[in-house]
């Protein structure tokens, strides 16, 4: 990009919950942004109108923008996994008067952010031995789970998506088997996402309420039953510094279990020598409850490979806008493509 020239880029991390948004200048880029909000997902129909009240309410000229969804992409197209949205770049570009739109996957855009995160963007759940040049991975639990890996091409850091978070639900507890007989009652697949997430921990909840592992707190009943989103009543119970919940707290422990044995799966997978990261909007919440020597424990309990994943950097990733962070890297880097 020419010294002379300035544009500005639109960035969005679009999530099934919300969309944080911001507008950069290829000059000043993530240090200065120009304007930014966060909106509601899910009060908007579509995509397109999300961005264009964004872009009236800010009243400035974007010339390209760059979107991180949470679903697949494929050609520049994506159907959102937990929005009923179509994403289109070459009609969100005409609709919008933008000359070029990238899409991302989300956990695409986070494994952009992986090589510029500091030891000050993450908490070290396991040091390990980082492999120069090895595969690295991301895990991400949000409104669904995410999974990301990043392979070194000779010069740099190439992210690749993946939807590994929607592969089968294997219990890594003896406790935890009968999930799968329970969730079966009401869906044909039971995946990870489906008790690793926003939407999985209710589930988690109900089968240990129902199984009769933990008893219900009447007031946190009380108080699920008139919240139409579950899982931040639960977690602000387990989290209560005064009175947690001790069926939340099993819950939150529940999930933590999971999620470190999923981790785990993906570190051999993709041999991410390079370390794990783990992201998203809830393991960054949970860090109280978090015990780093369980979680590594059952990271690594993978029989004759336990040794090999025990070397293993993991991370929990703590900086919020670290989607964001690798959106605004690959979106700036695309206009500068642009410019020349």
């Amino acid at each position: 990009m020419s010294a002379e020239t300035n544009e500005l880029v639109l960035v969005g991390d679009v999530g099934g919950t919300k969309t944080d948004l911001l507008i950069l200048s290829a000059r000043e880029g993530l240090a200065q942004p120009v304007a930014r909000a966060r909106l509601k997902s899910a009060e908007y129909p579509d995509l397109q109108s999300l961005l264009g009240e964004f872009l009236a309410t800010a009243g400035l000229t974007v010339a390209h923008a760059c979107l991180d969804v949470a679903g697949p992409v494929v050609g520049g197209r994506a159907q959102l996994t937990n929005l009923p949205w179509e994403v289109d770049a070459q009609n969100l570009a005409a609709a919008l008067s933008l000359r070029t739109v990238d899409i991302l996957n989300d956990l695409a855009a986070l494994a952009h952010a992986v090589p510029l995160l500091g030891a000050a963007d993450v908490k070290t759940l396991n040091p390990g031995r980082d492999v120069p040049g090895a595969t690295k991975a991301v895990i991400a639990p949000g409104t669904g789970l995410g999974e990301a890996f990043l392979v070194w091409d000779g010069a740099r850091y190439c992210p690749q998506p993946s939807e590994g978070g929607h592969a089968d639900f294997a219990p890594p507890r003896e406790d935890l088997a009968g999930l799968i007989p329970y969730l079966r009652r009401h869906v044909d697949h039971v995946s990870f996402e489906l008790v690793c997430s926003g939407k999985g921990i209710p589930h988690l909840y109900d089968f240990l309420r129902d199984q009769q592992l933990s008893r219900e707190s009447p007031a946190v009943a009380a108080a699920l039953a008139t919240s139409l989103d579950r899982t931040p009543v639960i977690l602000a119970a387990a989290l209560d510094p005064k009175s947690p919940c001790p069926l939340c707290q099993a819950t939150v422990e529940a999930f933590l279990t999971i999620l470190a044995a999923k981790a785990g799966n993906l570190a051999l997978t993709v041999f991410a020598l390079g370390g794990v990261y783990v992201a998203g909007g809830i393991p960054p919440r949970l860090l109280p409850l978090l015990s780093a020597e369980r979680f590594v424990q059952t990271f690594c309990a993978k029989g004759r490979f336990a040794k090999l994943l025990a070397d293993i950097p993991v991370h929990v990733v703590t900086n919020p806008n670290a989607t964001l962070m690798g959106t605004a890297a690959y979106g700036l880097a695309q206009a500068r493509r642009a410019a020349t």
